[in-house]
């Protein structure tokens, strides 16, 4: 799920903090930045979210890992890109940014 965020009074990093998320790098390929967020307090499920800058607003891709990658070097992870659950942390987000 795909929403927009501004960034005018707080800098990214410190908006997701507040939010709960946690950085993970940034995708080489993209070069967009990584947060994540645990649903359990393990590693699996999270909420992952990938995040594009632009001037003062911020781009957030979010969905849920079910589970980490099946095999090494893939990306399947049983993510879940829309639903109530997604949209409701989509929705917290809002309101703590």
């Amino acid at each position: 799920m795909k929403f927009t965020i501004s960034l005018e009074k707080e800098h990214l990093l410190n908006t997701m903090r507040k939010c709960g998320y946690t950085p993970d790098g940034k995708d080489e390929r993209t070069d967009e930045l990584r947060f994540f967020r645990s649903l359990s307090g393990r590693r699996y499920p999270r909420f992952h979210l990938y995040a594009t800058i632009l001037d003062d607003e911020a781009t957030l891709n979010l969905h849920v890992d079910q589970k980490q990658p099946s095999y090494q070097g893939s990306s399947a992870h049983s993510g879940e890109y829309d639903g109530p659950l997604v949209e409701n942390e989509a929705q917290r987000i809002l309101s703590l940014s």
